[in-house]
């Protein structure tokens, strides 16, 4: 798959470089077009240069910037998005009085602004879990079974294809709705980032009831 990735920080490398080693082809794409080369170089790239470059490059899009910002860079980049699968990895956070709060207020999500703002695109909520040092190595199996990437989005097609990305990394992805559910996927890394903040783990908050024998 032919991946554009706008971005040249930590989720940049991180997913850029998984996708780069599991053979997919990657363009990194950044505001600072010598910090996108060095990336590049970093993550076994397939080339680099501009944001425009990137958002025009394939049929997937990452856009890996602070989520402030990722409505706004969308919006520059609307037209050469339009058709194409968008990624949207960020997370809006701040801190609270009694702990990690979503920036967003309520209603909405990071998600729901970026497609409002390139509407066109076919954005899907994903990779917003996961710190991004997980993806510098393989994925840690629990009782045999992989780690899994929630994903939020209306279009079939995007979906199917951010699934694949996922699954080629050797996560599993999971549906979780469409794009109206992605809040609570953003909800949800308020609280399991609050909870590793706070020196617990997240994992052990969800245990599974025993399955019953077939």
């Amino acid at each position: 798959m032919r991946i554009g990735v706008m971005g040249t920080g930590a989720m940049a490398a991180a997913l850029g470089g998984a996708w780069a080693r599991a053979g997919h082809e990657v363009f990194v794409g950044g505001r600072d077009t010598a910090a996108a080369a060095a990336l590049a170089a970093r993550t076994g790239a397939a080339g680099h240069g501009s944001l425009a470059q990137a958002a025009a490059y394939g049929e997937a899009v990452l856009l890996a910037v602070p989520a402030g910002r990722a409505p706004e860079v969308a919006r520059e980049h609307a037209a050469a998005l339009a058709g194409r699968t968008l990624v949207d990895c960020a997370n809006a956070l701040e801190p609270g009085p009694g702990g990690v709060v979503l920036a967003t207020g309520p209603g909405t999500s990071v998600a729901a602004l970026i497609a409002a703002a390139a509407p066109g695109a076919h954005v899907v909520k994903a990779f917003n879990l996961a710190r991004a040092d997980m993806w510098d190595r393989p994925p840690v199996r629990h009782d045999g079974a992989a780690p899994t990437v929630p994903f939020c989005a209306d279009d079939a097609a995007a979906g199917a294809r951010v699934a694949e990305l996922i699954t080629g990394t050797g996560w599993s992805p999971v549906p979780a709705g469409g794009l109206d559910r992605a809040a609570y996927l953003e909800a949800t890394a308020a609280f399991v980032i609050g909870v590793w903040w706070a020196g617990g783990s997240p994992r052990l908050a969800f245990p599974e009831p025993p399955r019953a024998a077939a």
